[in-house]
This record gives structure tokens, C-alpha cells and sequence, in this order.
């Protein structure tokens, strides 16, 4: 057991190495808009794309509702915020209706994507290990480049910081 966990570190800390100027792993996945978005098809725009530990919790509804109250600014950027957590699909459309979030959402329950980015981790709180989503956002170019990378996020005030990012 302790050999699987070990080698899963070891992959995991090459993943969670991307940094600015990699190109984006690409993944598809299932969205709150009905049908899947490859990351690859959005080239020629700048993806915000933000991994989230879980719907309608305190942290993650705050970071949510900022992007949701920002988003005219993010799109005269020509920029597509894309978020992503663990929950399923049913999870995430009442997520949206609660809190009339108007971007898109998407299931990731499988990790595909968490492990591509290195954002799924082990993780310590009050002397509890473990694996949960460590809160992070890319920054993707036109290109499909990343641009920039915020790795555990703080929630307030990211906005801001992620649109700084997309206007350098």
C-alpha cells in the first residue's frame, strides 16, 4: 500500500509542476451546459480555469459568486471561466441555480483533470491526512498556454489578482 501511495506522490509532483509558459494538458469533461468541453476546442480564447474542493460550501460559494459578479469584466478580456471541482453534474446545476452562477461548471469525478493539474493532493488538517482538491486557478493564453498559475488560492480578492493576470 505504502509503494501505491509513494508512486502516486511522485506522479502527483511532476503533475503539480506545470508552470507558467507549459502548454495546458488538455481533458474533457462533462459541463453544466449539457455537453462536454475539451479544453483544446477553446484555443483562440483565454480560459480561466479554477479547481474548487466542493459545491455550496463556504469558501468555494464566495470564490464562485466573485467570478459570477465579475464576469463582464472576464469576458471584455475575451476570457471563459471554467470551474472545476469532484461533484457530479446534479451537484453542480444546484450550485448554479442557487446562486445563479452564469459560467460554466465542470464534473471532474473521475480526477482526470485534478491529476493532469496537480491539484489533487494530500492533504493535513488537524493532524488528518487526506486527498481532497487543493484550491487552484490557471491562467490559459489564446495559445493554450499557461500564463499564469495561483496555487493555494485565497479566496479573497483572487478576482482580482486572476484579472491583473489576463491584462499583462
Amino acid at each position: 500500500m505504502m509503494e501505491v501511495v509513494r508512486r502516486y506522490l511522485m506522479s502527483s509532483r511532476i503533475r503539480s509542476e506545470l508552470k507558467e509558459g507549459d502548454m495546458a494538458p488538455d481533458f474533457e469533461l462533462p459541463s453544466s451546459t449539457g455537453r462536454p468541453v475539451r479544453l483544446s476546442s477553446l484555443k483562440g480564447e483565454s480560459v480561466v480555469l479554477y479547481f474548487y474542493p466542493q459545491d455550496d460550501t463556504p469558501g468555494c460559494t464566495r470564490e464562485a459568486c466573485s467570478f459570477r459578479d465579475n464576469l463582464p469584466k472576464f469576458e471584455g478580456l475575451d476570457a471563459v471561466i471554467l470551474g472545476v471541482s469532484k461533484d457530479s453534474l446534479a451537484s453542480h446545476e444546484k450550485f448554479i441555480g442557487k446562486y445563479s452562477l452564469n459560467f460554466t461548471l465542470l464534473s471532474d469525478e473521475g480526477l482526470e483533470a485534478h491529476k493532469l493539474y496537480g491539484t489533487w493532493k494530500l492533504k493535513n488538517n488537524y493532524g488528518k491526512t487526506y486527498w481532497g482538491t487543493e484550491r487552484s486557478t490557471f491562467v490559459i493564453d489564446k495559445k493554450g498556454r499557461i500564463k499564469k498559475v495561483f496555487r493555494k488560492v485565497k479566496v479573497d480578492g483572487h478576482e482580482a489578482k486572476v484579472l491583473r493576470a489576463l491584462q499583462v
